[in-house]
């Protein structure tokens, strides 16, 4: 059975900890898209771990660990990531990367950074790291899959100066910057191929035999519907889609195989990087909630920047996971809100006077404002506790409420950081 794990909103839903939490029943983990511009953050009896570029089952020995070819895969990280874990006592779990998978460039980081600050305040609030030049270039054809790194230096150096012909333009031109080097490019090829080549395999072959043997496959998604390309609220998105769908393609697995589909979404709202945020909050209101959410605050996994917040968006959460093909919503840190009176939610929205619950296209968002429902608060710490109908009586209301308007079952409620902190519902 495959199963994924994706985000409903803008990314940071919490999906780190369901996907560890269920991989303990799983054979297999996949990254299928994305790259290191985002990280999960996990809390087992390791300690505490923001994964950037490993699958979250690399904490499981049993766990087949695979890095799919839709990944931008950035071969400096993945060898620290993996250092860094095994030097906190994780044992060497078992890892795959396609062979298929496309390689992040140095240069990539540096046209994204450059990029970024000859935008300035029009910028789409990038995390410099590398990710838009690199799916431009994957897309344009003159990107390297990791394949490509084992063929003769020749043939890597003739292709390194065809890039370099369309590179030295924009950076000479463009940027004002300084050409390639490019033997400095192959060098920086030949010293990191051996290094990551103990790694590869023919991932598609090794998935269709994984089915074929009725092992369990879980596909864990970057980021959320929200910033998907096509979907999402362009062009403040990233540049591969988080959509469970694209899994079969990032993984190279028939789609009719995915049968569930776990759609985390936060119990409020937060968003890294530019773009329309109806339920957003601001000033000393957003400040509190950015300190009380999360595990240790609402600050990005990779960048560290402070995360926008705001109430819960059941208009935005249910087209998410409309387009998620959601078959289990699992609401997140639903704890953090214990210190709160009253807790707004957006269940619609009002646009040019009306009131909507449909979510609209991008060049409508900015006109739209959030309509609220305020419930009570439940004032009090709910961690530990295990069971639903245990839970104070609004903490009960509030996930209720936005079962009912956002149209999915909610099977799954986390009510603190670690592991067993979950409550599972029977919908």
């Amino acid at each position: 059975m495959v199963k994924a794990v994706v985000g409903a909103n803008w990314g940071d839903e919490g999906k780190g900890k369901f996907t560890d939490m269920l991989a303990e029943d799983a054979d297999i983990v996949i990254r299928f898209q994305g790259g290191a511009n985002a990280g999960h953050t996990i809390v087992n009896n390791y300690g505490k771990f923001a994964l950037h570029t490993m699958p979250s089952g690399v904490f499981h020995q049993k766990i087949m660990n695979i890095i799919g070819n839709g990944v931008a895969f950035d071969i400096e990280k993945f060898m620290k990531e993996l250092d860094d874990i095994t030097g906190k006592g994780v044992p060497a779990p078992q890892i795959m990367v396609s062979d298929r998978v496309q390689v992040m460039m140095p240069y990539h980081v540096q046209f994204d950074t450059l990029e970024e600050a000859r935008l300035a305040g029009k910028s789409f609030g990038s995390t410099k790291s590398g990710i838009a030049p690199f799916y431009s270039d994957k897309f344009a054809k003159i990107g390297w899959q990791i394949n490509e790194f084992y063929q003769d230096d020749d043939v890597i150096r003739e292709k390194i100066a065809r890039i370099a012909a369309i590179k030295d333009a924009l950076l000479v031109n463009l940027y004002h910057a300084e050409p390639l080097d490019q033997e400095g490019i192959l060098t920086w090829i030949k010293s990191v191929r051996e290094r990551v080549k103990p790694w590869l395999g023919n991932v598609s072959l090794y998935l269709d035999q994984a089915i074929r043997d009725g092992r369990t496959i879980l596909l864990e998604g970057q980021l959320g519907t929200m910033k998907d390309p096509d979907h999402g609220i362009y062009p403040m998105v990233t540049s591969s889609s988080p959509l469970a769908a694209y899994g079969a393609i990032g993984a190279g697995i028939p789609p009719y195989e995915i049968k569930q589909i776990v759609v985390v979404s936060k119990a409020y709202s937060s968003a890294v990087g530019a773009g329309e945020f109806v339920s957003e909050i601001f000033d000393e209101e957003a400040e509190l909630l950015r300190n009380h959410g999360g595990d240790g605050g609402e600050y990005g996994a990779t960048t560290g920047r402070p995360r926008r917040v705001g109430w819960y968006d059941c208009v935005a959460s249910k087209y998410g996971c409309r387009l998620q093909g959601c078959t289990d919503v699992a609401i997140s840190v639903l704890d953090a809100l214990g210190y709160l009176d009253e807790i707004p939610v957006c269940y619609a929205y009002e646009l040019d006077g009306k009131q909507i619950t449909e979510f609209p296209l991008t060049k409508d968002l900015a006109r739209c404002k959030p309509v609220l429902k305020v419930f009570k608060g439940w004032k009090c710490d709910i961690r530990g506790i295990r069971k639903f109908e245990d839970l104070p009586q609004e903490a009960q209301d509030y996930v209720n409420f936005i079962e009912e308007q956002i149209g999915y079952p909610v099977t799954m409620v986390s009510n603190g950081p670690a592991r067993e902190d979950i409550i599972y519902r029977k919908r």
